[in-house]
């Protein structure tokens, strides 16, 4: 990607719904805020859930993948009203801003009963999501106990708007790992019905799960259900 040379501060857009949030500008946004300085650093975090599973006859427990979980992304935000930074000295300290910029993150909207959607803009990151963690250090004071410079410590958890999250995560299609905790009185055949729409994927199933018996489940037990061929049994 080309750079055009122009300073771009990091950009923090707020939506009532995950629909306007996707799609979204910062013309579309219910609140907005840029970034004083960009931070040096940022994190993305990308974990992935498994499930163990151990094979008749085996001594070893081997990992079975689950699924992919939504990815975390960290920053740290400075708040500065001394005009060190930007050449712009403020009496009016940092507690205001930084008290906005909690209420973008956090705060109960009533209007959608829930805090808003978030999207983070900056260079090449798009990242869509909401804060999990916020944590504010204040680090300097007037003598009259106004704080005139911060630090915003952020966590964000990804998401995708509801209607994209469920096409990826059709309960009937054979193309997705997912992990199911057995109740009393599943067989499985019936989970395979429930997973895949067939029944006739048990056999593979219990492979996958290394099940020597698999007309007893017990209940409990987390099994794998993982990406099948649908063609195999048709």
């Amino acid at each position: 990607m080309a750079t055009t040379g122009k300073l771009e501060k990091v950009l923090i857009l707020a939506f009532e719904t995950s629909e306007r949030a996707e799609s979204g500008g910062k013309t579309e946004a219910d609140d907005s805020f840029e970034a004083l300085i960009n931070p040096e650093t940022y994190t993305l975090e990308y974990k992935v859930k498994t499930a163990e599973g151990q094979g008749q006859g085996t001594s070893g427990a081997q990992q079975k993948f689950a699924y992919t979980m939504p990815e975390e992304l960290s920053f740290e935000f400075l708040f500065d009203s001394t005009g060190i930074i930007d050449g712009k000295p403020s009496s009016d300290g940092v507690f205001d801003d930084v008290d906005h910029f909690r209420k973008i993150l956090t705060e109960y909207r009533p209007s959608s009963h829930e805090p808003y959607h978030l999207k983070m803009v900056w260079g090449n990151l798009i990242f869509k999501g909401r804060a999990i963690e916020l944590g504010i250090t204040y680090k300097l004071f007037n003598p009259d106990g106004q704080p005139i410079r911060a630090v915003a410590r952020a966590k964000f958890k990804g998401s995708v708007e509801e209607k994209k999250r469920v096409a990826r995560e059709d309960r009937r299609s054979a193309d997705l790992t997912r992990l199911r905790k057995v109740r009393a009185g599943d067989t499985l055949p019936l989970l395979c019905y429930q997973m895949y729409g067939d029944p006739r994927y048990y056999l593979e199933v219990a492979r996958a799960n290394g099940l020597g018996n698999f007309r007893t489940l017990a209940p409990g037990a987390e099994i794998v259900f993982p990406p099948l061929d649908k063609g195999a049994q048709t």
